[in-house]
């Protein structure tokens, strides 16, 4: 069992199009208790994310009743990161002058796909700091958005299942090697495997094998093995 975006996402989530006006931004971010939403045109495809942080900049670069000539100490901070990236020029004051969540979105948006395996969901947020993907079809539509706290869910799964599964696995490995007599004990997500396999490498493979179980939160290796064809790689 490998769930998919799709299966752990929160498919009514809300969302912006993308003519909303700022204090429709600011109002939705705070009822929703979120830091960015998902921004859609008018075939209800993703064309951006706003977030908190787009709406600060905004502050920053052009805050009301502020003086042009005014530069307090973030903005001075902002303008500091100009070799890196940071704001600059026209974009800065364009992101100055915006009022709706399509001229403040930072685009192209970050997305993920409902068919995209949970993992692969993980491994995008913490390649881009992230903690919300908004899910879209394969049209591009939004479907949902998929929390760090959704994919958590793969962890509330029953020891009963799990346990299930990690025999499947061994009775796999027992039809294709042989020598291997084991017995798991699942509590709480943690695997601990007993018994004797072949060889170190059978061993491994094993406690790999059933590391990648969807809900094992770790593996106990009490295997213990004939031949070390790890450390003696012509014994195998």
């Amino acid at each position: 069992m490998h769930s998919t975006v799709g299966d752990v996402m929160t498919s009514d989530a809300v969302w912006l199009h993308k003519n909303a006006g700022y204090k429709e931004i600011v109002e939705t971010l705070l009822e929703q208790e979120v830091n960015s939403l998902p921004v859609t045109d008018d075939t209800g495809s993703v064309v951006g994310v706003v977030s908190d942080e787009d709406l600060v900049r905004k502050e920053e670069f052009y805050g009301e009743g502020v003086a042009d000539d005014y530069r307090p100490a973030i903005r001075a901070h902002l303008r500091s990161m100009l070799g890196s990236g940071g704001f600059h020029g026209e974009r800065a004051q364009k992101r100055a002058l915006a009022t709706t969540a399509g001229e403040l979105m930072t685009q192209p948006p970050i997305t993920i796909s409902t068919s995209a395996s949970v993992t692969e969901a993980a491994r995008v947020m913490e390649r881009y700091g992230i903690r919300r993907l908004p899910v879209v079809d394969r049209h591009g539509v939004l479907a949902g958005v998929v929390s760090r706290r959704d994919l958590l869910r793969v962890f509330l799964r029953g020891d009963d299942d799990i346990a299930h599964e990690v025999r499947e696995d061994i009775a796999f490995a027992k039809s294709t090697i042989e020598g291997i007599d084991v017995t798991e004990t699942v509590e709480d997500g943690v695997v601990t495997l007993q018994g004797a396999v072949p060889s170190r490498s059978v061993a491994h493979m094993l406690t790999r094998q059933v590391s990648r179980i969807e809900g094992t939160v770790s593996v106990i290796d009490n295997l213990t093995w004939k031949v070390d064809d790890l450390l003696y790689p012509h014994l195998r």
